[in-house]
């Protein structure tokens, strides 16, 4: 019997999660922001970020710093707000991706430290888990060995954002793995320190609350 061979597509589907802690058997996840992209990193279609409803005791149960930060971006107020459930907010999802990304188990999972993000997806959204493709492009990896082999391009990558939010989160990804394909991605000697500058500088500050982003985010009301 031979093997079925499902071609890897070029989309990337980018995920950004915010949850109440790390812990996979305690904390619950509050929030889910994706765009999908194609190889050259321009996104496609709008993108979608879900506030999900989590209860007080969830909330009350985070630790300070995790407590801190998601009251200071408005977080916790929304997810009091919201009446989203996990279950609705994986199939907004879904329906966002598979206007981009026709066939399951083609397009790579995209984003930072994503392993953390991807145990929630399948703990909570088991159907968004299978349909992604089983690998996975982590911008921190690529940061990690810029910073052991190329430290001239570590050191100059664009200023990081702190806005704490999802979608924030995802636009700020693409943005460093632009730059680190302009950079690192490149042949030999590769760029000089004015010219990582120069890049740098190009690609711009993060925006700190949403605005200004390449695209559109839809927040279903609620």
């Amino acid at each position: 019997m031979g093997l079925l061979l499902i071609a890897v597509r070029d989309e990337l589907v980018w995920i950004d999660c915010e949850m109440t802690g790390l812990d996979l058997k305690t904390d619950r996840l509050i929030e889910i922001a994706v765009l999908v992209t194609d190889a050259d990193l321009n996104i496609l279609g709008e993108g979608i970020d879900v506030v999900i409803h989590a209860p007080d005791e969830a909330l009350s149960g985070m630790i300070d710093v995790v407590a801190e930060m998601h009251n200071r971006s408005g977080l916790v107020d929304e997810v009091r707000a919201s009446t989203i459930d996990v279950s609705a907010a994986e199939q907004l999802v879904l329906d966002y991706i598979r206007t981009h990304v026709k066939q399951a188990k083609t397009a790579p999972l995209a984003g930072n430290s994503i392993a953390t993000d991807r145990g929630f997806i399948a703990r909570d959204m088991p159907e968004l888990d299978d349909f992604l493709h089983y690998r996975m492009i982590d911008v921190s990896s690529i940061k990690e060995l810029c910073r052991r082999w190329y430290p001239r391009i570590y050191f100059g990558q664009p200023e990081k954002g702190l806005a704490h939010r999802a979608l924030a989160d995802i636009h700020e990804s693409i943005r460093e793995l632009k730059y680190y394909r302009r950079t690192a991605f490149v042949p030999p000697p590769g760029p000089s320190t004015s010219e990582i500058a120069a890049i740098a500088a190009e690609l711009g500050p993060p925006p700190s609350n949403g605005e200004g982003m390449d695209s559109a985010a839809e927040r279903p009301s609620g």
